[in-house]
């Protein structure tokens, strides 16, 4: 008998592969919406404090795990943590995270000042979720052993309409190469960006009912790793809003106007599409069908 070869060393290398994670956490920092919330349950001290020990419930998970902590302002974004660069003792992490993001707190300040934008309040998920794609992409370019990303929006502002088509090309592209996104909605409203974002990349969505307890609820939900949630039973969203934002006034319709060149999306019937450049034609309802000419004998 031909003596069996042992397979250790390539399961092995199989099975880190797929147990070590790639985690970008985006946090959103609006000073507008967590001043509505500091009056709630929950607080932006606090709010860190549940974030910064599931980071940490992450890493001992694994010691091959990497955590990279985006920041979403209004004004702008920005790398605020990686695990990977930081060389921090793990004492020293919470110090370092929470200077970062009140450098990039005042940074985003001053940037709302000298440019002003009326009526949004919203935050910056599409350069947020920009960048994490990049790192991503770079991630895999590093090596064929990786570990496994995907991303996990700690969001609480209300969507942007008028980042609904970065939105949704950083949704497909995420979708394009298989990086799923997990949504943790903090606010009083359902994000159908995010519900969008989930579903087609094959993450999970989740709106806590507590707020207190929402270290529960992420280390419970979205610390588990892509091969072990194939063993799980994550929470499975009730329903999804897939209405679109209009190209001309950035608001959600039910039905709209789609030009066939572009797929552009229209709330109300123009000559030429605002995209393309696209000549709309105007349909003839007034003119007789032939069937209807047809029909018709002449009298005697």
């Amino acid at each position: 008998m031909t003596p069996v070869q042992p397979k250790l060393s390539t399961d092995f290398v199989f099975v880190i592969a797929d147990d070590v994670s790639l985690l970008m956490v985006l946090i959103d920092t609006n000073p507008f919406f967590w001043s509505a919330a500091n009056t709630t349950s929950l607080s932006f001290s606090k709010f860190l404090s549940h974030v910064v020990a599931f980071l940490n419930s992450v890493l001992l998970l694994n010691q091959l795990n990497q955590v990279v902590v985006i920041a979403t302002g209004i004004n702008t974004c920005d790398y605020v943590y990686d695990s990977a660069a930081a060389g921090a003792l793990p004492n020293q992490r919470a110090e370092s995270l929470l200077q970062k993001l009140v450098e990039f707190v005042v940074k985003d300040e001053q940037l709302g000042k000298e440019d002003s934008v009326d009526g949004i309040g919203s935050s910056l998920l599409s350069g947020s979720l920009s960048m994490a794609l990049c790192y991503i992409q770079r991630v895999f370019r590093s090596g064929p052993h990786h570990p496994q990303p995907r991303i996990l929006c700690l969001h609480g502002s209300p969507d942007g309409p008028e980042q609904y088509v970065a939105i949704m090309n950083a949704i497909f592209s995420a979708q394009r190469s298989m990086v799923p996104i997990d949504s943790c909605l903090l606010g009083a409203q359902h994000s159908a960006f995010l519900q969008q974002a989930s579903y087609i990349t094959g993450g999970v969505y989740l709106k806590p009912q507590q707020l207190d307890g929402l270290f529960q609820y992420l280390s419970t939900v979205f610390a588990s790793d892509l091969y072990s949630r194939n063993f799980l039973q994550l929470p499975k969203p009730v329903g999804v809003d897939f209405r679109a934002s209009c190209f001309c006034h950035k608001n959600t319709i039910d039905m709209g106007y789609i030009c066939s060149v572009c797929l552009s999306i229209f709330c109300k019937h123009h000559k030429n599409c605002s995209t393309c450049g696209s000549v709309f034609g105007q349909a003839q309802t007034n003119a007789p069908s032939t069937s209807n000419q047809k029909r018709k004998t002449p009298e005697t």
